[in-house]
């Protein structure tokens, strides 16, 4: 009999899951459901190494697709028994500084949490229920994107703002955490000599930020009190000048909800090239407006990188991980142009692996349990 802990990763209309053994962490299973709620695909794999089934579904809702994915474990699996579920919950606030074990009251602090991460919590925790409902047998382990910046001292947590205000949680988090701590467990395992070093990670994709590491230890980061701040992203703008938001409210009549559309969901590498978000779609268009919008991101991303390395007082180690840092070599290209000036830098390219980083988390707090 294999204990299993299965890792999931909820998005608004996807489902990627892992299943890892519990001793050695082998993958024994990944996939991912996309279009719930409307014409489901399901992909998955077993092992590593294994050949790739796609197949087409129905599934209503997230509750469905985690049932697929049950019933797809129970019908492949060699004796596995899951033991655990583990979530990715994107905020995690000021409490949650890691992995925790869910219970109602947990699960009810989180759903309090949702205003911080409109765009994620709410999928986050519809996955997390689904999975008490589906597998009431399993320990349920929430793991937190806001978790590895949690030890910030306040002087890169803290907004200038009066201290009524900061002390009722308005404050920079910080998120991609569970991408960073698989970056600083990659390079203490590794490239030790790196690790002990200042290192930058650029976590680009579709969402875009960069941690300051040192030690292995998170310094600082680009993202704020939401996943909205610093970088400019697939569809988010990144920085921008509060008092432009203020003035669009009053000038154009944009309520809360019409901003958060266009700051979220029109903003970023869509906005700038009004044509997409995919950067390979605009690596291959002639458009001005792919090549405006690439130009600043990367513009963007090397100046940020700077602001990354005061934070540390130097920096030796620039690491790219997500789909934008793995892949598009003319954008790492064009960056690692800007910061010429910064002289020499190692520079590694590191696959994500946040499950990988889940489970080891989730194996950690059974174990201390």
């Amino acid at each position: 009999m294999i204990d299993a802990l299965l890792i999931l990763n909820t998005g608004s209309s996807s489902l990627k899951f892992q299943v890892f053994a519990r001793d050695g962490l082998a993958m024994l299973m990944a996939g991912k459901l996309t279009g719930i709620g409307g014409d489901t695909r399901l992909a998955f794999r077993l092992g590593p190494a294994g050949a790739r089934d796609d197949s087409a579904l129905a599934c209503a809702d997230h509750e469905a697709a985690l049932a697929t994915v049950i019933d797809l474990i129970d019908r492949h699996d060699e004796d596995w028994r899951l033991v655990a579920v583990a979530h990715r919950i994107v905020h995690g606030g000021s409490r949650f500084t890691g992995p925790v074990v869910v219970t109602p009251q947990v699960a009810a602090a989180l759903e309090a949490l949702i205003p911080l991460a409109p765009l994620h919590q709410p999928h986050n925790l519809a996955g997390l229920a689904a999975a008490r409902a589906l597998a009431p047998g399993a320990v349920n382990i929430a793991c937190f994107d806001t978790a590895f910046h949690a030890g910030h001292e306040a002087l890169f947590h803290s907004f200038a703002l009066p201290a009524d205000l900061r002390d009722k949680g308005v404050r920079r988090y910080g998120f991609h955490g569970l991408s960073y701590a698989w970056i600083a467990t990659w390079l203490g395992r590794e490239e030790p000599d790196l690790a002990a070093g200042r290192v930058v990670a650029a976590h680009l994709g579709n969402g875009a930020s960069l941690c300051a590491i040192a030690g292995g230890r998170s310094i600082d980061t680009t993202m704020g009190m939401t996943a909205l701040d610093g970088l400019p992203m697939g569809t988010r703008v990144g920085a921008i000048d509060a008092g432009a938001v203020t003035y669009m409210m009053r000038a154009f009549g944009h309520d809360p909800d019409t901003m958060d559309a266009i700051l979220y969901e029109r903003s970023g590498l869509k906005g700038l090239s009004g044509i997409s978000n995919d950067v390979a779609a605009l690596l291959a268009s002639s458009d001005p407006g792919a090549a405006f919008a690439l130009d600043y991101f990367a513009l963007k991303v090397a100046q940020f990188i700077a602001v990354m390395a005061v934070s540390m007082g130097g920096i030796d180690t620039l690491v790219f991980t997500g789909g934008i840092g793995e892949n598009a070599a003319p954008v790492r290209d064009a960056i690692l142009e800007r910061i010429a000036f910064l002289g020499d830098i190692q520079v590694r390219v590191v696959p994500a692996d946040e499950e990988r980083m889940m489970a080891i988390q989730a194996g950690a707090l059974l174990g201390a349990a």
